[in-house]
């Protein structure tokens, strides 16, 4: 019997998530949105193109616009993209309260119907929505998890490829912190074949990389307007989704609640973590610089400004 994966929401990021997971075969797909016929209509597109990409998995579409979510029953992961999209000039702040209400009402009721999933958070402001998910839920830690630390060393890695003209396989990146403009590229065990990036480019140049990286979201909401990214979001999840349903103990930055782990205690914050069939395995830790510390301090700090607002 496949795994089980439901995306909430069938937006760009939403569609894209479904069709990756789909079209690899890695599980049959429920694709939800509370607009009527559009998730029947992107799943039955996906599974007109199973012959040709070979996959057997099944898709299936459904309108939560009643709050009918009975066809996600039984779902080993669930995929949260649902929300209002960030638009040119909104900070992630800014969708705090407006996400919260959609957020509630996903989580309770998804979570009935598949007590043993994991939840991956992808709407934003992420980290907070995790904290969210986590008290409604009542899951354990291990089972709610942010996307946030694949996507921008992802980012990170693409824009040091490009600037070193070498393979993407060849780089390495490490990013940390709340999945805003205070994250925390970690230069020092960022890679190119295992030659650290200091070693191999100057310091403004390594600067301009870090700074592009943590501001990677906004140039793509600036460029296209209307809308926002969803190619490197969605691969992000697939990702994660492969690493959890393959049991594959796959070492990524997720958005994890720690609990002493850096020094914080009680957020939802972007850290290296063992992702295997029990969701995060292991929280790992690397020793940090003081001014390493102090950003990524500096970036829970911000995390815990949005908890506060909405009380958690």
């Amino acid at each position: 019997m496949r795994n089980k994966v439901t995306v909430v929401g069938g937006g760009f990021v939403g569609s894209t998530t479904a069709q990756r997971i789909h079209d690899a075969g890695l599980a049959d797909v429920v694709l939800t949105d509370i607009l009527e016929g559009a998730p029947a209509g992107k799943a039955l597109d996906m599974a007109e193109s199973a012959p040709i990409f070979g996959s057997n998995a099944h898709a299936t579409g459904i309108s939560t616009g009643g709050g009918d979510y009975k066809q996600t029953a039984n779902s080993d992961i669930v995929v949260i993209t649902a929300g209002f999209p960030r638009k040119p000039g909104m900070s992630r702040d800014d969708l705090l309260k407006a996400n919260y209400d959609v957020i509630k009402s996903i989580v309770e009721a998804v979570v009935k119907l598949s007590p043993n999933a994991i939840l991956i958070m992808v709407t934003n402001p992420l980290d907070a929505m995790a904290h969210v998910a986590l008290q409604l839920s009542k899951f354990p830690k291990a089972r709610v998890i942010g996307m946030a630390g694949v996507l921008d060393s992802a980012r990170m890695s693409a824009f040091v490829a490009a600037e070193l003209n070498v393979s993407v396989e060849n780089v390495t990146s490490f990013v940390l912190g709340g999945h805003g403009d205070d994250m925390v590229p970690l230069v020092r065990y960022s890679t190119v074949a295992g030659i650290p990036l200091p070693a191999l480019l100057p310091k403004e140049k390594v600067d301009a990389i870090v700074n592009r990286t943590r501001k990677g979201g906004a140039e793509i909401v600036n460029l296209l307007k209307t809308g926002s990214a969803y190619y490197a979001p969605s691969a992000a999840v697939f990702e994660m989704v492969d690493a959890i349903l393959k049991d594959k103990k796959k070492i990524l930055p997720c958005a994890a609640f720690l609990e002493g782990e850096y020094g914080i205690n009680g957020l939802f914050i972007g850290v290296p973590v063992k992702l295997g069939a029990k969701g995060i395995e292991q929280i790992i830790e690397v020793k940090l610089e003081a001014d390493e510390k102090a950003a990524l301090d500096k970036s829970s700090a911000s995390v815990r400004e949005l908890v506060t607002i909405l009380g958690l």
